[in-house]
């Protein structure tokens, strides 16, 4: 059974820094593109960061560029997502996606974990 699983999540001040993980069974990441997405209260999913399969690229939404960054450990099947100088409002629901293409879009991808609430908050 494919499957994502997301790590990491929690309350934070901020600046404050986080590191979400999201770890895969049944499959192997290596041969896939790694999506983050986050989803707000009352608000659309929205892609924030992915990387590829092929090259190790990546891309950031201009929200959090500079400040997040995404990196792959195939020998441990994770990928994570390195979240400093984080702000009110990047409190959501943040999901792990994996696809063929890296991009921001949620229709490029086939398979999703469950999500990990961040909460950023004084």
């Amino acid at each position: 059974q494919l499957q994502l699983v997301e790590s990491g999540g929690g309350l934070v001040q901020p600046g404050g820094s986080l590191r979400l993980s999201c770890a895969a069974s049944g499959f192997t990441l290596d041969y896939y593109a790694i999506g983050w997405f986050r989803q707000a209260p009352g608000k659309e999913r929205e892609g924030v960061s992915c990387i590829s399969s092929s090259d190790g690229s990546t891309y950031y939404a201009d929200s959090v560029k500079g400040r997040f960054t995404i990196s792959r450990d195939n020998a441990k099947n994770t990928v994570y997502l390195q979240m400093n100088s984080l702000k009110p409002e990047d409190t959501a629901v943040y999901y792990c996606a994996a696809g063929r293409h890296c991009g921001l879009a949620i229709y490029e991808y086939d398979y999703w974990g469950q999500g990990t609430q961040v909460t950023v908050s004084s």
